[in-house]
C-alpha cells in the first residue's frame, strides 16, 4: 500500500463547482446544496483505506441523514487501468457498503483536480456558504494500527458545522492509497 497525503486545501477556500452522474446516472451537483453545509469525500472501491473506513463512511451518511448537511462521495479513479472503480461496480459498492450518499463518478478528473484531491479517503467539510472549514481525515484509524473505526474527527468537525459553532483548528492530513490519474492527467500539485 502507498501512503499519500492530502494536499490539505486552504482552510477559507470555495467549494469548487461540479455536476457528476450518481451511480443511477442522475447529475449531482454542488447548487444542490445550496444553503446546507456540503461534506465531499473523495473516495473509491478498491482502496484498503477505504475499505478500512468504509462501514464508518455509511454509518456516518445514516446518522447525518436529515440533520441537515449535504454528504456526497466522489470516485475519480482511472477505470480503464483499475476497472474494479467503474460505474458499474460502484453501483454495487453503494450496495453493498450502504451508503445512503450519492456516489458520484468524476469521469474526466477534472473535479478532483478542483478540489486538489491527492488521496483516498480524501475529505472535504464546507459550511452553508459552501467556504471549507475542514479538510482532514476521518479519525485516526488505519488498516493494520488496531485503533477503532469511529469517525471521531469528521463527526467533531460535523457537528460545531451544524450548531454554527466553529471547526476545531487542528486538523490532522487524511492519508490512503493516491488517487489514480489517468496517464497525461497528473495535477501540478504534488
Amino acid at each position: 500500500m502507498s501512503l499519500t497525503p492530502s494536499t490539505m486545501l486552504p482552510l477559507g477556500a470555495a467549494a469548487p463547482d461540479f455536476s457528476l452522474p450518481d451511480t443511477n446516472g442522475k447529475a449531482v451537483s454542488r447548487g444542490d446544496f445550496k444553503g446546507k453545509p456540503l461534506l465531499v469525500l473523495f473516495i473509491c472501491n478498491h482502496c484498503p483505506y477505504v475499505k478500512h473506513i468504509r462501514a464508518g463512511l455509511a454509518q456516518l451518511g445514516r446518522d447525518y441523514k436529515g440533520r441537515g448537511a449535504g454528504i456526497v462521495a466522489i470516485n475519480s479513479n482511472d477505470v480503464e487501468n483499475h476497472p474494479d472503480d467503474s460505474p458499474a461496480k460502484m453501483k454495487e459498492e453503494v450496495k453493498a457498503a450502504g451508503y445512503v450518499f450519492p456516489y458520484l463518478y468524476d469521469e474526466t478528473q477534472a473535479v478532483a483536480q478542483a478540489y486538489r484531491a491527492a488521496c483516498t479517503p480524501d475529505v472535504y467539510l464546507f459550511d452553508k456558504d459552501h467556504t471549507l472549514v475542514y479538510r482532514g481525515q476521518f479519525d485516526d484509524s488505519r488498516p493494520g494500527n488496531g485503533v477503532p473505526v469511529t469517525g471521531e474527527d469528521l463527526r467533531t468537525a460535523l457537528d460545531a458545522v451544524l450548531a454554527g459553532k466553529p471547526v476545531p483548528a487542528a486538523q490532522k492530513a487524511s492519508v490512503g492509497c493516491n488517487i489514480k490519474w489517468k496517464s497525461g492527467n497528473e495535477p501540478d500539485y504534488f
